[in-house]
């Protein structure tokens, strides 16, 4: 897998409803909770996900994975509904 190419925040922001920064990190999302799913190590899934050396500063890549994978969470408990309603409405 590449190195991530995309710019991030340290953390997404928080929002009870869809941000356009959840509609650019979609993909990054689907690959934190895929990664999570195999039981991926998190210093593994930041170096490969973010591009972060997580031995230079486990403290604060730790924090970026783990804020991430919760909204990843959120996406798929809540902000998924706000896809669909929006694809609804196109039709």
């Amino acid at each position: 897998m590449g190195k991530a190419i995309q710019k991030f925040l340290d953390e997404p922001p928080a929002s009870d409803r869809l941000t356009a920064y959840d509609r650019d990190h979609m993909k990054l999302y689907m690959r934190l909770l895929d990664a999570e799913r195999d039981g991926a190590d998190w210093r593994e899934a930041v170096q490969i996900l973010f591009g972060l050396d997580p031995e230079n500063d486990p403290a604060h890549c730790r924090a970026i994975h783990d804020a991430h994978l919760s909204r990843a969470h959120w996406m798929t408990e809540q902000g998924y509904r706000q896809l669909v309603a929006e694809s609804q409405r196109k039709t």
